[in-house]
């Protein structure tokens, strides 16, 4: 039984209508929230935010906005990167005795890059019951708009700000056989662009900018392309996500493409992993690709 409910009046007021949010039980509910249009919030969020004790989030201003349309006057907690040490354990104290907290980012599903994660690691290791209240998700509504295979997807977040290691991280996951997900910044949005250009080739990509909201956009072509034609524009504004194709998906490479990239790429590695890298940047077969560095090798020689 939750000692602190009945303590205040709980309730929304969605489409003109107030609702009483009725008792949740203690422990940490993870609630997702809009990523733009206000009215993506689901009835199950609204009722769990009302009820709740407290509303844990990442910044007061933002949720106020949300709260506020909505009518909720729970209190708020602020837990972001900055107070995390301090705060997270005055949260798990107060789980420990029974209070029912909601969990919020300032848009979207919580944990997926924002400081969430180890709150709930420790509420769990710690016997606190942990649920969810699903909802929006950036990274899935750009996947699903992108017109590229959804099958298997691998959500990478943001991406290190300098070039090299953004380079080596790219390299990193470049074979893997999915969709890859980035989250993006918009003033680094085109050098971002030209490194995944430049690691993965000709891919098929998508940018998708201010999903939900009133000048949503949505961008598709190879990355080269989408490269150029953002590195001759302003900057945008808004959220950014970056959707890549899966190796493979690109127009097929021919033999004197591939020679010329192994010939770039020998310069510094390894036939092997020569091999591995052009393999990964052009979606052609790993096979063929070192078939066509030893006979490359060979001529060399």
């Amino acid at each position: 039984m939750n000692p602190h409910a009945g303590a205040r009046t709980r309730g929304f007021t969605a489409l003109g209508v107030t609702a009483a949010a009725e008792s949740i039980a203690p422990g940490l509910h993870v609630v997702a929230t809009p990523i733009g249009n206000l009215g993506d919030i689901t009835i199950r969020a609204l009722a769990t935010l009302a009820a709740a004790d407290a509303v844990i989030v990442e910044d007061t201003r933002v949720t106020r906005g949300l709260l506020s349309h909505y009518g909720v006057t729970t209190p708020m907690i602020a837990y972001h990167e900055h107070n995390a040490a301090m705060v997270r354990p005055q949260l798990l104290k107060r789980l420990d005795e029974g209070a029912a907290l909601a969990l919020v980012s300032d848009a979207g599903t919580p944990l997926v890059s924002d400081p969430g994660f180890k709150l709930v690691e420790e509420a769990i290791a710690a016997g606190v019951v942990v649920s969810c209240a699903p909802g929006p998700s950036a990274a899935l509504a750009a996947l699903v708009v992108a017109g590229l295979p959804t099958d298997r997807f691998f959500f990478e977040g943001f991406l290190p700000n300098k070039s090299a290691a953004r380079r080596a991280r790219i390299n990193e996951i470049a074979a893997a056989p999915a969709t890859l997900v980035f989250f993006e910044s918009a003033r680094r949005l085109a050098e971002t662009l030209a490194d995944l250009a430049a690691e993965l080739g000709p891919r098929p990509a998508a940018v998708v900018r201010e999903l939900t909201k009133i000048y949503e956009e949505t961008r598709r072509g190879s990355l080269d392309a989408l490269a150029a034609d953002y590195a001759a524009m302003p900057t945008p504004r808004g959220e950014i996500v970056v959707v890549v194709g899966p190796p493979g998906e690109g127009a097929p490479v021919s033999d004197d493409a591939l020679d010329a990239l192994l010939a770039e790429t020998l310069a510094s590695a390894s036939l092997k992993d020569a091999a591995a890298i052009v393999s990964a940047r052009t979606g052609a077969p790993r096979r063929r690709v070192y078939a066509r560095a030893l006979a490359l090798n060979a001529r060399s020689k």
